[in-house]
């Protein structure tokens, strides 16, 4: 073959092959990459891709049920929450609005090129709890118990919940419920209740991821239902005839009584007595409203009772009584004085009769010794014995 035959065929097979080679190596550089997403349920999320050596190839974005949502810059999908905010050579973005734990998934950014190229952007979305909520299983009885139950029915994933009570954690059973995309959760307690812990405050905490260390709180008030008790107020001081009487009577309980009686034992009330729910007054006493007056009130958990005995005086009979208490002091002075005089005089004759019963003794043994000295001096043994004086 003739060299110029050669270099005719050569010449375009070598252009052919450069054309293929950078159209092979162009097609090779280019690249896309996704970022992955979280977001809040309800919140808005953005999803990009960015492009290498971009030539205007055909980029392709999908849902995680792979249906184009867009092609090119142009809308594939009758979304109106997906919007195309941006498309340049070197990034593509999306937005999703008011997203929910249905759109969770790899969103993939595809490059279509003689080699597809593709990358999945995962969007997760996490689902906050609500302020949890308190269920209670039965009334609290003043010597039971009380089951209280806190509910956080809905968060992803799954919400921590604790019992505080006087900033004390109080222990208690944790369950959770896998709801496919959400959990529920509960925590319930049991608390013994008297009557003091009515009205004490226990609250429930939520703590969870998307909160930011922050709490959702629900506060509870125990509501314990005890028995009513009853005490009369009574009036301070003497009561006269033509005073007047007013009695209180201070009555607890939950529930509160709202029916409360007055009556006398024995006897029924004056007639001018007048009761105003727990006031119970009489104008112008006189001794015919002496008695025991009684206080009742109940409620669906018991009775209680309390009774004042009222005692008028007559004003002249107090002057009798006080104007007698001198007289009475005085007669048991003169009573003591006698009594002392008494026991005096028979110290004193008892001692004196000692005394004298003594005095006779020691004389009759004195002539015992005179004698003695008698019959000495008549024996005549004075010389051989001595002299001796006795004292008569």
């Amino acid at each position: 073959m003739a060299p110029r035959a050669v270099w005719s065929s050569c010449v375009p097979l070598t252009i052919a092959i450069i054309t293929v080679a950078c159209w092979l190596r162009t097609a090779c550089c280019q690249a896309v990459q996704a970022e992955n997403v979280t977001v809040l349920e309800g919140g808005t999320a953005q999803i990009s891709c960015r492009l290498q050596n971009y030539d205007g190839s055909i980029v392709v974005i999908q849902n995680p049920r792979r249906q184009t949502l867009f092609f090119n810059g142009t809308r594939a999908l009758k979304d109106e929450r997906f919007q195309m905010v941006l498309f340049t050579p070197r990034l593509v973005r999306i937005t999703l609005t008011n997203v929910s734990v249905l759109d969770e998934g790899g969103y993939f950014c595809q490059l279509y090129t003689a080699a597809t190229h593709h990358q999945v952007a995962t969007l997760s979305v996490l689902v906050p709890p609500e302020v949890p909520s308190v269920e209670v299983k039965q009334v609290a009885v003043e010597g039971g118990e009380v089951e209280l139950i806190c509910v956080s029915p809905r968060s992803k994933p799954a919400a921590s919940l604790r019992w505080v009570r006087n900033s004390r954690e109080i222990p208690g059973a944790v369950s959770r419920q896998d709801n496919g995309k959400t959990f529920s959760v509960s925590n319930t307690i049991h608390v013994p209740v008297e009557r003091k812990d009515n009205g004490a405050a226990l609250s429930c905490e939520a703590t969870h991821p998307a909160l930011g260390g922050q709490k959702r709180i629900r506060h509870y008030r125990l509501d314990v239902y005890f028995a009513p008790t009853v005490r009369i107020l009574p009036p301070s001081g003497i009561l006269r005839e033509g005073d007047s009487l007013s009695l209180t009577c201070s009555v607890t309980g939950n529930p509160l009584p709202r029916d409360i009686q007055w009556s006398r034992i024995n006897d029924t009330l004056p007639e001018r007595a007048e009761i105003s729910g727990p006031t119970f007054q009489i104008s112008r006493l006189s001794q015919t409203h002496n008695g025991t007056y009684l206080c009742q009130a109940q409620n669906d958990y018991g009775r209680a009772a309390d009774h004042y005995s009222l005692l008028v005086y007559d004003p002249g009979a107090v002057v009798e009584t006080h104007s007698a208490v001198p007289y009475a002091v005085i007669g048991g002075v003169l009573a003591f004085l006698v009594f002392t005089i008494i026991c005096v005089l028979i110290i004193t004759i008892w001692c004196s009769v000692r005394q004298k019963g003594s005095y006779l003794t020691h004389e009759a043994s004195g002539l015992d010794e005179h004698g003695e000295v008698q019959e000495a001096f008549l024996n005549g043994s004075e010389s051989g014995q001595g002299k001796k004086e006795y004292l008569l």
